[in-house]
């Protein structure tokens, strides 16, 4: 197969690698791509959320299939564009994509399934807000309703901190919504599993970090690591996230006549054995793919396959007793402003068990440099969560970029 990859960032280099190990991937693109992922692909400019123009590149090229990495182009409704120029797709259309694009719709389906997750409120009104976050007190939990690459969300410990969340989404102007919810406690864990309709695969389950510095003390970033699988989810918590949650969503989004194709990455709160939704990403997660696509190689694009065609019935994953970690590198500054540009030396790497993604590189002048924030993922699986995680560490120590900072204690949760 001819295939086309979209985004250029950590998640789709994982993706690549992926790919590109399985004897169906015979040429691969991806746009833009970065440096990293120019070693296993041909990267080429092209406007990802313009699904005319995607369309015409791949019926020049022979695409057979497309897989879409981050959740921009879902939300614009490129695959819908694709799927109606025959072309194979991996991805929600526009309204399936709802369920990552707005928190509201994401709340709307929960009630409507019946499927456990926080109360909560919405809001268009700024003065209302407030006065909902005043009555209800801290700690809550405020989010914006819309793509935020996973910074959408405020935790407020404090009133103060709840109400200067509202400053900055409100900020925003005319059409700021904003959803408001009771604060969970528990363990956060995420579900990945591939959807075709009502048929679904769990393809792994992960745990991340979000807050930039040791300890989970510091500003929330997209994720700065990550390991699979999550052991707070048993086989009884996963059955119970997929009975509850996962099947009822399907089955009401298909009710609905917009059913789901593609990954459907539940962001769930486990507590005494009961999880709750947390929200939904229609993508997979960044960093959490890059230490499932340790874990799967190859076979990630059999199963990514499968969905696409809808066999999912008859689909299977074959997993080893195994697991990984992904350690994100990110320029000192991250998420606040910091510095591209930056010289990187990679270490030589002559294990099989570690590699290290690309989520934010270029090459100029000849040389691998940042353009980023989160620029690089050193990833290692092992026969133990401590193995991968040792190796991981190493692997990111080696790296060569005085301006690059990663967190010291990703899996203390596990470990």
């Amino acid at each position: 197969m001819n295939i086309l990859i979209l985004g250029g960032g950590g998640r789709e280099h994982a993706l690549a690698w992926a790919f590109a190990q399985n004897p169906k991937c015979d040429r691969l693109w991806c746009a833009p791509g970065n440096a990293g992922i120019a070693e296993v692909a041909d990267c080429v400019a092209l406007d990802i959320l313009d699904g005319r123009k995607v369309l015409d590149f791949a019926r020049e090229n022979g695409v057979d299939f497309v897989m879409i990495g981050p959740e921009a182009p879902l939300a614009e409704g490129v695959a819908d564009v694709l799927r109606a120029g025959g072309l194979l797709v991996f991805g929600p259309g526009r309204e399936a994509a709802r369920l990552e694009a707005s928190k509201a719709f994401t709340k709307e389906i929960a009630s409507a399934c019946g499927a456990p997750t926080a109360a909560s409120q919405t809001f268009t009104d700024e003065t209302a807000a407030r006065a909902w976050v005043a009555q209800q007190g801290a700690p809550i939990v405020v989010k914006a309703d819309g793509l935020a690459a996973g910074k959408g969300v405020t935790v407020a410990m404090t009133e103060a901190e709840a109400q200067a969340a509202l400053d900055g989404i409100f900020a925003e102007g005319p059409g700021a919504r904003v959803v408001i919810e009771e604060f969970m406690t528990g363990e956060e864990a995420s579900l990945f599993v591939l959807a075709h309709g009502t048929e679904f695969l769990v393809v792994g389950t992960a745990q991340d970090h979000k807050r930039a510095l040791d300890g989970d003390e510091g500003p929330n970033t997209g994720g700065m690591g990550a390991y699979s699988p999550a052991p707070v989810m048993t086989p009884e918590v996963t059955e119970r996230a997929l009975a509850e949650i996962v099947r009822p969503t399907l089955v009401e989004m298909a009710r609905r006549g917009t059913p789901f194709q593609g990954v459907l990455f539940a962001g769930l709160m486990i507590e005494d054995g009961r999880p709750r939704l947390v929200e939904y990403n229609v993508r997979f997660g960044d960093p959490e793919i890059q230490a499932i696509a340790m874990r799967l190689g190859a076979q990630l694009l059999d199963a990514i396959l499968a969905c696409a065609e809808g066999r999912l019935g008859a689909a299977r994953i074959n997993w080893a007793a195994d697991h990984a970690m992904s350690v994100v590198i990110a320029a000192r500054g991250y998420p606040g402003s910091y510095v591209r540009g930056e010289p990187i030396g990679l270490p030589a790497l002559d294990d099989p068990r570690a590699r290290i993604f690309h989520a934010g590189t270029k090459i100029e002048g000849g040389e691998l440099v940042s353009n980023g924030g989160r620029v690089l993922n050193a990833a290692a699986r092992g026969a133990t969560l401590a193995e991968a995680r040792a190796l991981a560490y190493a692997v990111a120590a080696a790296v060569d970029w005085p301006g690059g900072y990663f967190r010291r204690d990703i899996g203390w949760r596990a470990l």
